[in-house]
């Protein structure tokens, strides 16, 4: 049996926080000139992956 492999790209995009799973905001990378300080601050405040998809995630990082 082969080694499950890691999927870099969701190495990339997901951090394991004790039982949640951190993830980025959308939307934050440009056109920023219409955006108000207060929608730019929310985008930075950290995110988690939705319990729906932990098991998605999880498998991807091969931690299921």
């Amino acid at each position: 049996m082969p080694k499950m492999k890691t999927n870099r790209g969701a190495a990339k995009r997901f951090k394991v926080k004790k039982n949640l799973i951190k993830r980025g905001a959308a939307f934050k990378s440009h056109i920023l000139t219409k955006k108000s300080p207060q929608r730019k601050a929310n985008l930075n405040a950290p995110h988690y992956v939705d319990e729906t998809n932990v098991k998605q995630v999880k498998k991807l990082l091969c931690m299921a």
